[in-house]
Protein backbone atom coordinates (compact mmCIF):
# COMPACT_ATOMS: atom_id res chain seq x y z
CA UNK A 1 0.00 0.00 0.00
CA UNK A 2 1.33 3.40 -1.08
CA UNK A 3 1.31 6.61 1.28
CA UNK A 4 -0.77 8.14 -1.78
CA UNK A 5 -3.79 5.59 -1.82
CA UNK A 6 -3.34 6.12 2.07
CA UNK A 7 -3.90 9.64 1.49
CA UNK A 8 -7.02 9.39 -0.42
CA UNK A 9 -8.94 6.69 0.94
CA UNK A 10 -11.72 7.80 3.35
CA UNK A 11 -11.75 5.50 6.88
CA UNK A 12 -14.51 3.46 6.97
CA UNK A 13 -15.94 2.07 10.31
CA UNK A 14 -19.03 -0.15 9.31
CA UNK A 15 -21.91 2.63 8.16
CA UNK A 16 -19.86 5.40 9.79
CA UNK A 17 -16.96 7.09 7.26
CA UNK A 18 -14.24 9.14 8.80
CA UNK A 19 -13.43 12.75 7.45
CA UNK A 20 -9.78 12.01 8.86
CA UNK A 21 -8.69 8.26 9.96
CA UNK A 22 -8.02 9.32 13.24
CA UNK A 23 -9.25 7.92 16.21
CA UNK A 24 -9.21 9.64 19.81
CA UNK A 25 -8.00 6.76 22.54
CA UNK A 26 -10.01 6.47 25.42
CA UNK A 27 -8.15 8.03 28.38
CA UNK A 28 -9.32 7.86 31.89
CA UNK A 29 -10.04 11.29 33.40
CA UNK A 30 -9.40 12.81 30.16
CA UNK A 31 -11.55 11.87 27.07
CA UNK A 32 -14.71 13.49 29.10
CA UNK A 33 -16.93 15.86 26.95
CA UNK A 34 -14.64 18.95 27.59
CA UNK A 35 -12.07 17.50 25.26
CA UNK A 36 -13.31 15.60 23.22
CA UNK A 37 -15.25 19.17 21.74
CA UNK A 38 -11.77 21.20 21.99
CA UNK A 39 -10.33 18.30 19.76
CA UNK A 40 -13.04 18.30 17.63
CA UNK A 41 -12.91 22.29 17.15
CA UNK A 42 -9.08 21.89 15.70
CA UNK A 43 -9.87 18.71 13.63
CA UNK A 44 -11.67 15.69 12.43
CA UNK A 45 -12.38 12.12 13.27
CA UNK A 46 -13.76 9.66 15.70
CA UNK A 47 -13.71 10.68 19.50
CA UNK A 48 -14.38 8.22 21.85
CA UNK A 49 -15.17 8.53 25.45
CA UNK A 50 -13.73 7.67 28.64
CA UNK A 51 -14.07 4.09 29.45
CA UNK A 52 -17.28 3.04 30.65
CA UNK A 53 -18.26 -0.59 32.57
CA UNK A 54 -20.90 -2.89 30.91
CA UNK A 55 -21.98 -3.31 34.67
CA UNK A 56 -21.80 0.16 35.70
CA UNK A 57 -23.78 0.92 32.68
CA UNK A 58 -26.60 -1.48 33.38
CA UNK A 59 -27.12 -0.75 36.75
CA UNK A 60 -26.97 3.34 35.49
CA UNK A 61 -25.10 4.31 38.47
CA UNK A 62 -25.07 8.49 38.31
CA UNK A 63 -21.20 8.96 37.45
CA UNK A 64 -21.38 6.68 34.17
CA UNK A 65 -24.66 8.20 32.60
CA UNK A 66 -22.58 11.68 33.04
CA UNK A 67 -19.94 10.15 31.34
CA UNK A 68 -21.77 9.06 28.60
CA UNK A 69 -23.49 11.95 27.91
CA UNK A 70 -22.62 14.00 24.70
CA UNK A 71 -22.73 17.37 23.43
CA UNK A 72 -24.89 18.26 20.83
CA UNK A 73 -22.18 19.09 18.47
CA UNK A 74 -20.40 15.54 19.19
CA UNK A 75 -21.47 13.58 16.26
CA UNK A 76 -20.70 10.55 15.54
CA UNK A 77 -21.19 9.84 19.22
CA UNK A 78 -18.38 6.70 20.29
CA UNK A 79 -18.59 4.89 23.63
CA UNK A 80 -15.79 2.68 24.69
CA UNK A 81 -17.31 -0.40 27.24
CA UNK A 82 -15.28 -2.56 29.65
CA UNK A 83 -16.52 -5.96 30.57
CA UNK A 84 -15.69 -9.38 31.21
CA UNK A 85 -19.24 -11.08 31.32
CA UNK A 86 -21.07 -11.40 27.63
CA UNK A 87 -24.77 -11.26 29.47
CA UNK A 88 -23.56 -7.97 31.03
CA UNK A 89 -22.13 -6.46 27.62
CA UNK A 90 -24.76 -7.98 25.78
CA UNK A 91 -27.10 -5.90 28.14
CA UNK A 92 -25.18 -2.84 27.72
CA UNK A 93 -24.78 -2.79 24.23
CA UNK A 94 -28.48 -3.47 24.35
CA UNK A 95 -29.54 -0.54 26.85
CA UNK A 96 -27.38 2.07 24.03
CA UNK A 97 -28.63 0.90 20.92
CA UNK A 98 -32.04 0.94 22.19
CA UNK A 99 -32.25 4.62 24.27
CA UNK A 100 -30.16 5.68 20.96
CA UNK A 101 -27.18 6.71 23.02
CA UNK A 102 -24.19 5.70 20.45
CA UNK A 103 -23.17 5.74 17.05
CA UNK A 104 -20.26 3.76 17.68
CA UNK A 105 -19.35 0.98 20.31
CA UNK A 106 -15.75 0.05 21.02
CA UNK A 107 -14.82 -2.88 23.27
CA UNK A 108 -11.68 -2.40 25.71
CA UNK A 109 -9.17 -5.45 26.14
CA UNK A 110 -6.42 -3.62 26.18
CA UNK A 111 -5.78 -2.03 30.09
CA UNK A 112 -2.75 -3.32 31.20
CA UNK A 113 -3.84 -1.99 34.63
CA UNK A 114 -2.51 -4.69 37.50
CA UNK A 115 -6.35 -4.09 39.58
CA UNK A 116 -8.27 -5.52 36.43
CA UNK A 117 -5.63 -8.18 35.12
CA UNK A 118 -5.18 -9.63 38.48
CA UNK A 119 -8.95 -10.68 38.41
CA UNK A 120 -8.04 -11.61 34.19
CA UNK A 121 -9.53 -8.57 33.30
CA UNK A 122 -8.43 -6.20 30.44
CA UNK A 123 -5.28 -7.24 28.52
CA UNK A 124 -5.46 -10.39 30.21
CA UNK A 125 -9.01 -11.67 28.77
CA UNK A 126 -8.25 -12.40 25.08
CA UNK A 127 -5.97 -15.33 26.67
CA UNK A 128 -8.79 -17.11 27.41
CA UNK A 129 -10.48 -17.59 23.74
CA UNK A 130 -14.00 -18.47 24.13
CA UNK A 131 -14.60 -15.80 26.51
CA UNK A 132 -13.17 -13.61 24.02
CA UNK A 133 -15.45 -14.30 21.61
CA UNK A 134 -18.61 -15.21 23.78
CA UNK A 135 -18.14 -11.49 25.05
CA UNK A 136 -17.45 -9.83 21.25
CA UNK A 137 -20.36 -12.00 19.96
CA UNK A 138 -22.61 -10.75 22.07
CA UNK A 139 -21.79 -7.26 21.76
CA UNK A 140 -22.11 -7.67 17.80
CA UNK A 141 -25.40 -9.09 18.13
CA UNK A 142 -27.00 -7.06 20.25
CA UNK A 143 -25.63 -3.39 18.45
CA UNK A 144 -27.85 -4.06 15.17
CA UNK A 145 -26.68 -1.04 13.14
CA UNK A 146 -24.30 0.57 14.96
CA UNK A 147 -20.63 -1.13 14.02
CA UNK A 148 -18.52 -2.63 16.74
CA UNK A 149 -15.10 -2.33 17.11
CA UNK A 150 -12.32 -3.87 19.20
CA UNK A 151 -9.46 -2.31 21.11
CA UNK A 152 -6.50 -4.73 22.16
CA UNK A 153 -2.67 -4.77 22.85
CA UNK A 154 -0.39 -7.91 21.46
CA UNK A 155 -0.45 -9.90 24.44
CA UNK A 156 0.25 -10.48 28.09
CA UNK A 157 4.07 -10.75 27.45
CA UNK A 158 6.11 -11.51 24.81
CA UNK A 159 5.97 -14.74 25.56
CA UNK A 160 1.97 -14.83 25.77
CA UNK A 161 0.99 -12.86 22.77
CA UNK A 162 -2.94 -12.75 21.78
CA UNK A 163 -3.30 -10.67 19.05
CA UNK A 164 -3.59 -12.39 15.91
CA UNK A 165 -5.84 -14.89 17.52
CA UNK A 166 -7.86 -12.47 19.36
CA UNK A 167 -8.27 -10.70 15.77
CA UNK A 168 -9.60 -13.80 13.94
CA UNK A 169 -11.80 -13.91 16.53
CA UNK A 170 -13.39 -10.89 16.77
CA UNK A 171 -13.32 -10.28 12.94
CA UNK A 172 -15.30 -13.65 12.40
CA UNK A 173 -17.83 -12.55 15.08
CA UNK A 174 -18.09 -8.95 12.94
CA UNK A 175 -16.85 -6.42 14.15
CA UNK A 176 -15.93 -3.29 12.00
CA UNK A 177 -12.17 -2.35 12.77
CA UNK A 178 -9.68 -3.63 15.21
CA UNK A 179 -6.87 -1.52 16.59
CA UNK A 180 -3.76 -2.78 18.29
CA UNK A 181 -1.95 -1.11 20.48
CA UNK A 182 1.56 -2.26 20.00
CA UNK A 183 2.90 -3.07 23.48
CA UNK A 184 2.10 -5.95 25.34
CA UNK A 185 0.86 -5.67 28.74
CA UNK A 186 4.07 -6.02 30.93
CA UNK A 187 5.37 -3.29 28.76
CA UNK A 188 2.76 -0.90 30.22
CA UNK A 189 3.85 2.21 28.36
CA UNK A 190 7.39 2.01 28.24
CA UNK A 191 9.99 1.58 25.31
CA UNK A 192 8.81 1.99 22.06
CA UNK A 193 5.92 0.66 20.20
CA UNK A 194 5.98 -2.42 18.41
CA UNK A 195 4.67 -1.32 14.22
CA UNK A 196 6.06 -4.50 13.08
CA UNK A 197 3.10 -5.98 14.92
CA UNK A 198 0.46 -3.52 13.58
CA UNK A 199 2.15 -4.41 9.93
CA UNK A 200 1.28 -8.56 11.26
CA UNK A 201 -1.81 -7.76 11.88
CA UNK A 202 -2.92 -6.08 8.91
CA UNK A 203 -1.89 -8.78 6.68
CA UNK A 204 -3.44 -10.91 8.69
CA UNK A 205 -6.62 -9.35 8.96
CA UNK A 206 -7.18 -7.71 5.08
CA UNK A 207 -11.30 -7.64 5.31
CA UNK A 208 -11.93 -5.13 8.04
CA UNK A 209 -9.98 -2.00 8.89
CA UNK A 210 -6.90 -2.15 10.97
CA UNK A 211 -5.72 0.74 13.25
CA UNK A 212 -2.37 1.81 15.15
CA UNK A 213 -1.42 3.03 18.19
CA UNK A 214 1.03 3.86 20.00
CA UNK A 215 3.90 6.57 19.75
CA UNK A 216 2.09 8.90 17.79
CA UNK A 217 3.21 12.09 18.80
CA UNK A 218 3.01 14.39 15.37
CA UNK A 219 1.09 14.02 12.13
CA UNK A 220 4.79 12.81 10.79
CA UNK A 221 4.60 9.79 13.09
CA UNK A 222 0.86 8.81 11.76
CA UNK A 223 2.30 9.33 8.41
CA UNK A 224 5.14 7.01 9.10
CA UNK A 225 2.77 4.54 10.50
CA UNK A 226 0.94 4.45 8.08
CA UNK A 227 3.57 4.09 5.81
CA UNK A 228 5.48 1.49 7.41
CA UNK A 229 2.21 -1.07 8.26
CA UNK A 230 -0.02 -0.06 6.18
CA UNK A 231 -2.90 0.20 8.46
CA UNK A 232 -5.77 2.07 7.49
CA UNK A 233 -5.80 4.63 10.34
CA UNK A 234 -4.51 5.92 13.21
CA UNK A 235 -5.50 5.98 17.34
CA UNK A 236 -4.20 8.77 19.29
CA UNK A 237 -3.82 9.11 22.82
CA UNK A 238 -0.69 10.68 24.93
CA UNK A 239 0.43 12.48 22.34
CA UNK A 240 -2.49 14.56 22.02
CA UNK A 241 -2.26 15.50 25.96
CA UNK A 242 -2.44 19.31 26.04
CA UNK A 243 -1.82 19.80 21.89
CA UNK A 244 -5.84 19.32 21.03
CA UNK A 245 -4.56 20.78 18.22
CA UNK A 246 -3.15 17.96 17.22
CA UNK A 247 -5.74 16.62 15.53
CA UNK A 248 -5.83 19.38 13.16
CA UNK A 249 -2.30 18.39 12.20
CA UNK A 250 -3.44 14.37 11.48
CA UNK A 251 -6.12 16.17 9.58
CA UNK A 252 -3.90 18.25 7.28
CA UNK A 253 -1.31 15.39 6.92
CA UNK A 254 -4.02 12.73 6.05
CA UNK A 255 -4.90 15.40 3.31
CA UNK A 256 -1.59 15.27 1.97
CA UNK A 257 -0.84 19.32 3.30
CA UNK A 258 2.18 20.19 5.22
CA UNK A 259 0.65 23.42 7.49
CA UNK A 260 1.01 22.61 11.29
CA UNK A 261 -0.22 24.14 13.77
CA UNK A 262 2.26 26.06 15.86
CA UNK A 263 0.94 28.01 18.58
CA UNK A 264 2.52 31.52 20.44
CA UNK A 265 2.17 31.01 24.12
CA UNK A 266 -1.32 33.02 23.79
CA UNK A 267 -2.68 30.62 21.62
CA UNK A 268 -1.98 28.11 24.12
CA UNK A 269 -3.39 30.55 27.12
CA UNK A 270 -6.11 30.80 24.88
CA UNK A 271 -6.68 26.87 24.45
CA UNK A 272 -5.77 26.30 27.53
CA UNK A 273 -8.37 28.69 28.99
CA UNK A 274 -11.23 27.35 26.51
CA UNK A 275 -10.61 24.06 28.05
CA UNK A 276 -11.21 25.05 31.61
CA UNK A 277 -14.45 26.66 30.57
CA UNK A 278 -15.46 23.33 28.88
CA UNK A 279 -14.74 21.49 32.13
CA UNK A 280 -16.81 23.67 34.58
CA UNK A 281 -19.80 23.27 31.87
CA UNK A 282 -19.35 19.67 31.87
CA UNK A 283 -19.12 19.08 35.74
CA UNK A 284 -21.68 21.71 36.53
CA UNK A 285 -19.01 23.40 38.43
CA UNK A 286 -16.50 26.05 37.98
CA UNK A 287 -14.92 24.40 40.72
CA UNK A 288 -14.54 21.14 39.86
CA UNK A 289 -13.70 22.48 36.70
CA UNK A 290 -10.90 24.32 37.98
CA UNK A 291 -10.18 21.27 39.79
CA UNK A 292 -9.93 19.34 37.26
CA UNK A 293 -7.42 21.78 34.54
CA UNK A 294 -4.70 21.60 37.25
CA UNK A 295 -3.64 18.13 35.71
CA UNK A 296 -3.65 19.69 32.50
CA UNK A 297 -0.86 22.14 33.12
CA UNK A 298 1.97 20.51 32.11
CA UNK A 299 0.65 19.27 29.02
CA UNK A 300 -0.05 22.31 27.80
CA UNK A 301 2.73 24.44 29.00
CA UNK A 302 5.73 21.79 28.32
CA UNK A 303 8.58 23.75 26.10
CA UNK A 304 7.54 26.88 27.20
CA UNK A 305 9.01 29.50 29.23
CA UNK A 306 6.31 29.78 32.29
CA UNK A 307 8.00 29.32 35.76
CA UNK A 308 8.06 26.42 38.05
CA UNK A 309 6.01 28.74 40.72
CA UNK A 310 3.67 29.98 38.18
CA UNK A 311 2.84 26.20 37.25
CA UNK A 312 2.94 25.40 40.97
CA UNK A 313 0.06 27.97 41.28
CA UNK A 314 -1.99 27.16 38.26
CA UNK A 315 -1.87 23.90 39.48
CA UNK A 316 -3.97 25.34 42.43
CA UNK A 317 -6.82 27.24 41.46
CA UNK A 318 -10.19 27.08 42.17
CA UNK A 319 -11.84 29.65 40.04
CA UNK A 320 -12.22 31.39 36.45
CA UNK A 321 -11.26 34.62 37.53
CA UNK A 322 -8.32 33.27 39.44
CA UNK A 323 -7.02 31.29 36.52
CA UNK A 324 -7.86 34.44 34.15
CA UNK A 325 -5.19 36.44 37.01
CA UNK A 326 -2.23 33.93 36.09
CA UNK A 327 -2.59 33.62 32.38
CA UNK A 328 -2.61 37.82 32.71
CA UNK A 329 0.95 37.61 33.65
CA UNK A 330 2.45 35.42 31.07
CA UNK A 331 4.01 37.06 27.71
CA UNK A 332 1.00 36.15 24.98
CA UNK A 333 3.63 36.94 22.36
CA UNK A 334 6.42 34.26 22.81
CA UNK A 335 6.87 32.08 19.90
CA UNK A 336 6.39 28.53 19.66
CA UNK A 337 9.55 26.88 21.37
CA UNK A 338 9.82 24.29 18.80
CA UNK A 339 11.31 21.42 19.76
CA UNK A 340 11.33 21.49 23.50
CA UNK A 341 7.31 21.43 23.23
CA UNK A 342 7.00 18.57 20.72
CA UNK A 343 7.71 14.50 21.66
CA UNK A 344 6.25 12.31 24.63
CA UNK A 345 4.36 13.26 27.07
CA UNK A 346 2.50 11.22 30.35
CA UNK A 347 3.55 8.84 32.35
CA UNK A 348 5.41 5.62 30.68
CA UNK A 349 6.03 3.81 33.59
CA UNK A 350 8.26 0.30 33.23
CA UNK A 351 7.93 -2.64 32.07
CA UNK A 352 6.89 -5.04 34.78
CA UNK A 353 5.77 -8.65 35.32
CA UNK A 354 1.50 -8.82 34.71
CA UNK A 355 -0.64 -9.50 37.48
CA UNK A 356 -2.61 -12.37 36.62
CA UNK A 357 -4.83 -14.80 38.01
CA UNK A 358 -3.12 -18.08 39.87
CA UNK A 359 -3.14 -20.89 37.00
CA UNK A 360 -4.69 -18.04 34.29
CA UNK A 361 -2.16 -19.09 31.68
CA UNK A 362 -2.32 -22.75 32.24
CA UNK A 363 -5.20 -23.30 29.45
CA UNK A 364 -6.93 -21.15 26.51
CA UNK A 365 -10.20 -22.28 28.25
CA UNK A 366 -12.04 -19.99 30.96
CA UNK A 367 -11.95 -22.94 33.73
CA UNK A 368 -14.13 -23.15 36.99
CA UNK A 369 -11.90 -21.11 39.42
CA UNK A 370 -10.95 -18.57 36.35
CA UNK A 371 -14.49 -17.81 36.40
CA UNK A 372 -14.91 -17.09 39.65
CA UNK A 373 -12.01 -14.54 39.60
CA UNK A 374 -13.06 -12.83 36.31
CA UNK A 375 -16.51 -12.33 37.73
CA UNK A 376 -14.64 -10.07 40.08
CA UNK A 377 -13.05 -8.17 37.59
CA UNK A 378 -16.57 -7.10 36.25
CA UNK A 379 -16.02 -3.55 37.76
CA UNK A 380 -18.86 -1.28 38.77
CA UNK A 381 -17.35 2.41 38.18
CA UNK A 382 -16.62 3.85 35.12
CA UNK A 383 -13.66 6.03 33.60
CA UNK A 384 -10.87 3.67 34.42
Amino acid sequence: MTLSSTLSAPLRIGNLTLDAPVVLAPMAGITNTAFRRLCREFGAGLYVCEMITSRALVERTTETMRLISHHESETPRSIQLYGVDPTTVREAVTMLVSEDRADHIDLNFGCPVPKVTRKGGGAALPWKHDLFRSIVTEAVKASGDIPVTVKMRKGIDKDHLTYLDAARFARDAGVSAISLHARTASEFYSGHSDWSAIATLKETIDDIPVLGNGDIWSAEDALEMTRQTGCDGVVVGRGCLGRPWLFGDLAAGFRGEETRFRPSLGQVIETFRRHAELLAEFFESEERGCRDIRKHVAWYFKGYPVGSDLRTRLATVETLEQLDALLATLDAAEPYPGGPAEGPRGRSGHPKRPVLPDGWLDSHLLAGADAAEIHEAELNTSGG
